[in-house]
């Protein structure tokens, strides 16, 4: 009969069905023959060269980083949660296109992770799901609903990004075909202003940026308008949208989606094209973006539409 301490060490330790966390068996990394074959591209023997070549030597150190011994994933998420909770929750009133929501359990569950939008390949569609038909078809229908517009698109990249396809679309369309200007409203957001000054640049376009009363309309193929504003005013744009129309002028209204289901839409106003963020709607902030933008526009312009 063998020995209790043989038979001991012929059965597997318990810590071996563990399962152990750390992000090292989890990435996925160069290995040797990569690092060697990178290395010879450059022309050099070994990492520490490659170190000592490309990092300054006044701020390269001589010693090894003092850290921590390693610990799980699970244990370094703990402790980080466990710093930040010493932060003091304030309520924040910085807003400029992106706010912070708090979407319920239950619509999780039953809308976001849903598996009735990831059905099945149709026969009539190839590539896209019965599913994602439907919620493009529930997400433009909800558009139009809340802009008053005749139809809509299945998302841009970000509000910024739409509005830059707005002002093309206006160039586009606009019967003033000698106008070369572009009216963007002041207390629009600064992003989307950054951005539509990099699109007419590209285009050769002339920006006039400023409050209504710089508004000249028989200079302009169009004009952008925030709604609410940058400052956080509902200006009701109905008359001087009709003072642009009145110049063939295209008026574009930049619109926070989820304020219209109390506010006058701006189709109601007679805007030409509406677009705007959904981040609103249950979308995480994720550091800026981009979050899924909207655009609608009037029937005319439907072969305009970009998307």
């Amino acid at each position: 009969m063998p020995s209790n301490s043989a038979q001991n060490d012929s059965v597997p330790a318990l810590e071996m069905l563990q399962y152990q966390d750390e992000f090292l068996r989890r990435h996925i990394g160069p290995g040797d023959v990569q690092i060697a074959e990178m290395l010879r591209e450059l022309g050099l023997e070994s990492l520490q060269q490659l170190i000592v070549e490309t990092i300054p030597s006044s701020i390269l150190s001589n010693k090894p980083i003092s850290l921590p011994d390693p610990i799980p994933e699970s244990e370094a998420l703990a402790k980080l949660k466990s710093i930040a909770a010493k932060n003091k929750q304030s309520r924040s009133f910085i807003g400029l296109g992106y706010y912070d929501t708090y979407t319920p359990n239950v619509i999780l569950r039953n809308v976001l992770e849903n598996p009735g939008w990831y059905t099945a390949y149709t026969p009539y569609q190839p590539e896209i799901s019965q599913g994602r038909l439907e919620c493009l078809l529930n997400f433009q229908q909800m558009t139009l609903d809340l802009t008053a517009m005749d139809l809509a698109n299945a998302s841009l990249l970000d509000e910024a990004t739409a509005a830059a396809e707005a002002m093309a679309l206006a160039k586009r369309t606009s019967k003033n075909r000698n106008a070369n200007k572009f009216f963007v409203h002041e207390n629009c957001f600064p992003q989307t202003i950054d951005v539509i000054r990099t699109r007419a640049e590209c285009f050769g376009f002339e920006l006039v940026i400023g409050g209504i009363e710089d508004i000249n309309a028989e200079s302009l193929f169009g004009a952008i308008f925030q709604y609410p504003s940058m400052l956080g005013d509902a200006t009701d744009l109905t008359e001087i949208i009709a003072i642009l129309h009145k110049h063939n002028a295209i008026a574009v209204v930049a619109a926070d989606l989820m304020s219209l289901s109390l506010l006058k839409p701006p189709g109601e106003m007679g805007a030409d094209v509406v677009t705007g963020s959904t981040q609103r709607f249950g979308v995480p902030m994720g550091y800026g973006g981009p979050h899924a933008a909207y655009f609608a526009t009037k029937d005319e312009y439907k072969r305009a539409v970009p998307g």
